[in-house]
């Protein structure tokens, strides 16, 4: 039986959740993110993280407060101090197969299964829980409330961000270094002018309207 519970309260630091679970005694608390739910191109990707006890990891927060350059850092320190970090990543013609609600959680599932040592319980930034026996709660905007969900969506958009890049190279013209697939105007423009490359979500509005 999967555990469920949406956390809406304020901890009094990033460490509230973590040291709640292991109180009642789980040991290897991994957090866990996504980054990509929204672009229009690109994989989806999650991250879980294990954090030491009691760790504290100055400026860690949700990756979308933080500038570029403090997350690259950020990333090194993270992957250097943690116990274990997963990363699950689901392409774009699996997202169009499944819905990209289900295919967020199939990365996420992922990740988890890549954490060694295995996770005794794991927090979750948002309101859906994954297929895992292991014990879980939700916390709704739990990358700014939670060290170890904070820590996975540096991970998570970073290894993102590193991968656009590099579908840029590949496809050139569509501007994936900069926008990182969203849907901004110049990237509108340019899948209306140059069509859908391999790496567009064909089921999303604004890719859709223009598959040949």
């Amino acid at each position: 039986m999967i555990q469920r519970e949406l956390f809406l309260v304020q901890p009094a630091d990033m460490l509230a959740f973590e040291l709640l679970a292991s109180h009642q005694g789980y040991q290897h608390i991994a957090g866990i993110d996504e980054a990509g739910r929204g672009p229009l191109a690109g994989p989806v990707v999650a991250a879980a993280v294990i954090l030491p006890e009691n760790s504290h990891i100055e400026g860690v927060t949700d990756s979308k407060k933080l500038s570029p350059r403090t997350r690259d850092r950020l990333f090194e320190i993270i992957n250097a101090e943690a116990v274990s970090i997963g990363v699950g990543i689901v392409p774009p013609e699996e997202i169009d197969r499944i819905n990209i609600l289900q295919a967020t959680l199939k990365a996420m599932l992922q990740a988890v299964d890549h954490l060694d040592p295995q996770p005794g319980f794991i927090l979750i930034d948002g309101i859906s829980t994954i297929n895992s026996r292991i014990p879980q709660k939700l916390i709704k905007k739990g990358d700014s409330l939670s060290l170890s969900i904070a820590a996975a969506s540096i991970i998570a958009k970073v290894t993102r961000d590193r991968m656009m890049v590099d579908l840029d190279r590949l496809y050139p013209g569509y501007g994936f270094a900069g926008h990182k697939g969203y849907g901004c105007a110049s990237h509108l423009d340019a899948i209306r002018r140059l069509g859908p490359s391999p790496v567009h979500r064909l089921t999303f509005g604004g890719v859709r309207e223009h598959v040949r």
